[in-house]
Protein backbone atom coordinates (compact mmCIF):
# COMPACT_ATOMS: atom_id res chain seq x y z
CA UNK A 1 0.00 0.00 0.00
CA UNK A 2 1.26 3.52 -0.67
CA UNK A 3 2.34 5.83 2.02
CA UNK A 4 -0.64 7.94 2.87
CA UNK A 5 -3.31 5.68 1.69
CA UNK A 6 -6.46 4.56 3.27
CA UNK A 7 -6.99 0.94 3.69
CA UNK A 8 -9.27 -0.51 0.99
CA UNK A 9 -12.88 -1.62 2.30
CA UNK A 10 -14.88 -2.49 -0.45
CA UNK A 11 -18.72 -2.51 -0.48
CA UNK A 12 -21.01 -2.94 -3.21
CA UNK A 13 -24.50 -0.73 -4.53
CA UNK A 14 -26.88 -3.17 -5.50
CA UNK A 15 -30.40 -2.81 -5.99
CA UNK A 16 -34.17 -3.62 -7.70
CA UNK A 17 -37.88 -4.33 -7.48
CA UNK A 18 -38.36 -6.64 -4.22
CA UNK A 19 -41.39 -8.77 -4.13
CA UNK A 20 -42.84 -7.98 -0.27
CA UNK A 21 -41.57 -5.11 1.22
CA UNK A 22 -41.10 -6.99 4.38
CA UNK A 23 -37.87 -9.36 2.79
CA UNK A 24 -35.44 -8.85 0.72
CA UNK A 25 -36.35 -11.30 -2.04
CA UNK A 26 -36.04 -9.61 -5.80
CA UNK A 27 -38.57 -10.00 -8.26
CA UNK A 28 -36.37 -10.74 -11.45
CA UNK A 29 -33.05 -11.80 -10.51
CA UNK A 30 -32.00 -10.58 -14.01
CA UNK A 31 -33.00 -7.00 -13.59
CA UNK A 32 -31.23 -6.26 -10.45
CA UNK A 33 -29.17 -3.17 -10.57
CA UNK A 34 -25.57 -3.68 -9.86
CA UNK A 35 -24.44 -0.45 -9.54
CA UNK A 36 -21.10 -1.10 -8.62
CA UNK A 37 -18.14 -1.23 -6.00
CA UNK A 38 -16.50 1.15 -4.22
CA UNK A 39 -13.39 1.54 -1.80
CA UNK A 40 -15.19 2.90 1.24
CA UNK A 41 -18.98 3.22 3.13
CA UNK A 42 -18.45 6.71 2.36
CA UNK A 43 -18.57 6.51 -0.96
CA UNK A 44 -21.07 3.69 -1.65
CA UNK A 45 -23.47 5.69 0.82
CA UNK A 46 -23.16 8.27 -1.26
CA UNK A 47 -24.08 6.39 -4.51
CA UNK A 48 -26.74 4.18 -2.68
CA UNK A 49 -28.41 7.99 -1.43
CA UNK A 50 -28.60 8.73 -5.17
CA UNK A 51 -29.69 5.67 -6.40
CA UNK A 52 -32.43 5.57 -3.52
CA UNK A 53 -33.87 9.02 -4.08
CA UNK A 54 -33.88 8.65 -7.90
CA UNK A 55 -36.01 5.22 -7.60
CA UNK A 56 -38.83 7.09 -4.90
CA UNK A 57 -42.01 6.78 -6.93
CA UNK A 58 -41.39 3.10 -6.84
CA UNK A 59 -42.36 1.69 -3.54
CA UNK A 60 -40.86 -2.16 -4.49
CA UNK A 61 -37.82 -0.43 -5.72
CA UNK A 62 -34.79 -0.98 -3.13
CA UNK A 63 -31.13 -0.54 -2.76
CA UNK A 64 -28.34 -1.83 -0.32
CA UNK A 65 -24.61 -1.96 0.20
CA UNK A 66 -23.12 -4.61 0.81
CA UNK A 67 -20.37 -5.18 3.01
CA UNK A 68 -17.92 -7.05 0.59
CA UNK A 69 -14.87 -6.81 2.76
CA UNK A 70 -16.50 -8.60 5.95
CA UNK A 71 -16.74 -11.19 2.90
CA UNK A 72 -13.86 -11.69 2.25
CA UNK A 73 -12.57 -11.24 5.97
CA UNK A 74 -14.58 -12.08 8.36
CA UNK A 75 -12.94 -11.37 11.14
CA UNK A 76 -12.19 -8.13 10.68
CA UNK A 77 -13.53 -4.98 12.59
CA UNK A 78 -16.09 -2.98 10.74
CA UNK A 79 -15.14 0.21 10.72
CA UNK A 80 -16.92 2.97 12.90
CA UNK A 81 -20.45 4.14 11.83
CA UNK A 82 -21.64 1.32 9.71
CA UNK A 83 -22.21 -1.66 11.81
Amino acid sequence: MNEGSETQLLHLVIGGELEDLDEVTFRDLGKVDIVGVYPNYAAAYDVWKRKAQGSVDNAHMRYFVVHLHRLLDPGATPEPGTA
